[in-house]
């Protein structure tokens, strides 16, 4: 039982990798999967962390693309 509880924390870790449209993707689907409900309760808790962890993901995202915008918009106003 702890190697299937180790698993879902360790495939959490590979979403630092993934583009903002890849962890959308991906969440979504885990969306999809725990809207249709008939998982287990330990599939639905390591389908839900996954999301948390791709949501998280994809907040990191758009913030950096917020300070990236931004930045452009300081530059630009610096600049005229």
């Amino acid at each position: 039982m702890a190697a299937e509880n180790a698993a879902p924390a360790k495939s959490n870790t590979d979403v630092d990798g993934l583009s903002y449209e890849e962890a959308r993707e991906q969440l979504v689907g885990v969306v999809s999967k725990l809207e249709a409900g008939g998982a287990s309760l330990e599939d639905s808790l390591a389908l839900w962390e996954r999301g948390e962890a791709l949501a998280k993901r994809c907040e990191q995202w758009l913030e950096g693309a917020r300070k990236r915008l931004a930045a452009a918009r300081d530059q630009a106003a610096q600049d005229g």
